[in-house]
């Protein structure tokens, strides 16, 4: 079941319209930092659920963050040219789809596909066990390890697992918070004497940055440790700053390289440790942090059992995940967030599209400085990628937006992708995505155009002793169905595959073998066509049913006409002539007009004037 979305044109008109309705205003947002943001979470984005990078198993982490590089180094990530308002674009971002062998995910008019899962369990049962390189096979095996786990995590985060985890938070808290006190407050000391102020002014200059909306979140300032820090509330509640410590800043990164959860520090500057304002920090942080969207485990590689997420039938069975990758400083220019003043954006503002309607979607985040894979965790000159999320066409509901850490994951879930829309804003530091998605595939899938090829070849005979084709119904139903999927083969898998070039066969052959054999129906079904067109043109036709004949054909052949010519002008056009060679639109299927091997021409103009003129004289 696709998620029913609004057309271009209506989109773009919602859009005019909340602009015209801002002027110069912008719509208010809440980070980390601002009062009312676990309140705003709460009510207008609880199917949104962060996970820290601490939680996950350190060892995943490696092998996740070393796929992803190996993919990379590999060359497999590519910018897409995609089809908006008509017109083609290059996507920001770089992407590869892996997933389910025989699976696609289609986005914008384009049609990606799958480089399979190496996993245990299905290489067994995919054609061409060496259809690509050892490397990339045991990167794709990480990221399907990646994508096992998500299936589990994303169902299993119950209300009384957070309350548990919350409880657990809060008793390490309660048990250190004297000591951290006393830390903190000497640090804040060291601060004051090296940087010629005191607290309070180095408060209000927060607060200032803050009432800015500053398009840039420094990761160790404003939110060190998503999932332990609670709101800011009056003022009360930060997390430690390397404003404050820089001790505290090159352990915490210590920690983090370790794979281990950092510790939160409750920040008491100028006030005493115990009693007075630190209780209330305290009973605030139990009473926050008891609704807080972050699920932790005790244990680093701990699955308990999964119970299926709400609106959601049965556990995540994530099917394909799309990887992304962009390096800002190799951008020429990214444009502002629009709408909230939020900072430059990667990805623009939109709803994940083919997906089951209500399933999640799961995203694992890796920032890192180069090719290296050195992580940007410890760099406080580095802003960090950011998560915006806004309620769909609401001017009137304030913006969430979420710092990422790299190795953070956040889950989208219940109908949160369906009521919201997201962008992804930039930080500075290149970054990886793996966006894990239950793709709605009912039209997607290897074997169900191979199905629907056996649809339309049912009605083929072909004699068994001279080999020659004829068809077994004339039938206008059947005949209009078997060239629907004619039409299908061609613009939906055929063109779509050979219009990414190369780039597939070049790093894995596992589609080569099966687009052969989707040629080959496709020429079989081109025969089907010819074999009607002199049907419809013989003249020993009773006339009521040869007219209903010829405007069957006649309307698939203006189809086919007018997609083929627009495929070539896409091929052919000046964005595609930009590309090398290996990764270039290849117009195919396409033959000469004295090809012997093809049952009809390309150019399909002339045979549509024949028809139409048929249908004059009846």
């Amino acid at each position: 079941m696709k998620r029913s979305g609004d057309s271009e044109g209506e989109k773009r008109r919602k859009k005019r319209k909340l602009l015209q309705e801002l002027g110069d205003q912008k719509i208010p947002y809440r980070g980390p930092s601002d009062q009312g943001f676990q309140q705003l979470w709460d009510s207008s984005y609880s199917g949104l659920v962060l996970r820290r990078a601490c939680s996950l198993p350190a060892e995943l982490h490696c092998r996740v963050q070393a796929a992803l590089l190996t993919l990379r180094k590999k060359g497999c990530l590519l910018r897409d040219l995609v089809r908006v308002r008509d017109r083609d674009v290059f996507t920001s971002v770089s992407r590869a789809l892996l997933g389910e062998p025989g699976h696609t995910y289609r986005y914008l008019d384009t049609r990606l596909f799958a480089i399979p899962w190496h996993s245990e369990d299905t290489e067994v049962k995919v054609k061409g066990q060496n259809c690509c390189d050892p490397g990339l096979r045991a990167a794709c095996k990480a990221l399907w390890e990646l994508n096992s786990f998500f299936c589990l995590d994303v169902s299993q985060l119950k209300e009384g697992d957070r309350l548990a985890q919350c409880a657990k938070v809060v008793q390490e808290i309660e048990t250190k918070a004297s000591d951290e006190a006393d830390v903190e407050s000497k640090h804040s000391e060291d601060s004051r004497n090296s940087e010629g102020g005191d607290s309070e002014s180095r408060q209000s200059e927060e607060v200032d940055t803050e009432s800015k909306h500053s398009e840039e979140w420094d990761v160790e300032s404003k939110h060190s440790d998503e999932g332990c820090s609670a709101l800011k509330r009056e003022g009360e509640w930060e997390t430690a700053s390397k404003h404050s410590s820089e001790e505290g800043e090159s352990s915490q990164a210590k920690a983090t390289d370790e794979g281990k959860c950092p510790t939160l520090v409750l920040k008491t500057t100028g006030v005493s440790p115990t009693g007075g304002r630190g209780e209330l920090h305290v009973a605030h942080l139990k009473h926050s942090l008891s609704d807080y969207h972050i699920e932790d485990k005790g244990e680093p590689g701990s699955c308990p059992e999964p119970s299926p997420p709400r609106g959601f039938t049965g556990s995540a069975k994530f099917n394909v995940t799309l990887l992304n990758y962009m390096d800002p400083a190799a951008m020429s220019q990214l444009k502002e967030e629009p709408y909230y003043g939020m900072g430059k954006m990667a990805v623009g503002w939109h709803h994940d599209e083919n997906l089951i309607s209500h399933s999640p979607v799961a995203v694992y985040s890796y920032s890192c400085h180069d090719d290296k894979g050195e992580s940007s965790e410890g760099s406080s000159e580095k802003a960090s990628w950011r998560i915006g999320l806004k309620v769909a066409w609401d001017i009137h509901t304030p913006g969430l937006m979420l710092p990422l850490q790299s190795g953070d994951c956040y889950y989208m879930r219940d109908n949160l992708n369906s009521t919201h829309q997201h962008c992804i804003l930039a930080g500075d530091a290149a970054r990886f995505s793996s966006t894990h998605r239950v793709a709605e595939c009912s039209t997607g899938t290897l074997t169900y155009i191979q199905s629907r090829c056996q649809e339309a070849l049912s009605n083929l005979h072909t004699d068994p002793e001279t080999g020659s084709h004829s068809l077994k119904t004339l039938r206008p139903a059947t005949m209009q169905h078997c060239e629907e999927i004619h039409n299908e083969v061609e613009f939906e898998w055929l063109r779509q595959y050979w219009f990414q070039g190369q780039r597939y066969t070049r790093f894995c052959s596992w589609w080569s073998k099966p687009m052969e054999e989707l040629e080959k129906d496709w020429k079989l079904m081109e025969t089907m066509t010819m074999l009607f067109l002199a049907k419809v043109e013989e003249e020993g036709q009773v006339g009521e049913s040869r007219r209903d004949m010829a405007e069957t054909l006649l309307s698939a052949l203006i189809d086919r006409h007018q997609q083929r010519q627009t495929w070539r002008d896409r091929c052919h056009s000046s964005l595609a002539q930009t590309l090398p060679p290996e990764e270039a639109p290849v117009d195919r299927p396409f033959w000469g007009v004295d090809d012997p091997g093809m049952p009809l021409p390309f150019d399909l103009a002339d045979i549509i004037n024949r028809v139409e003129s048929l249908l004059w004289r009846m």
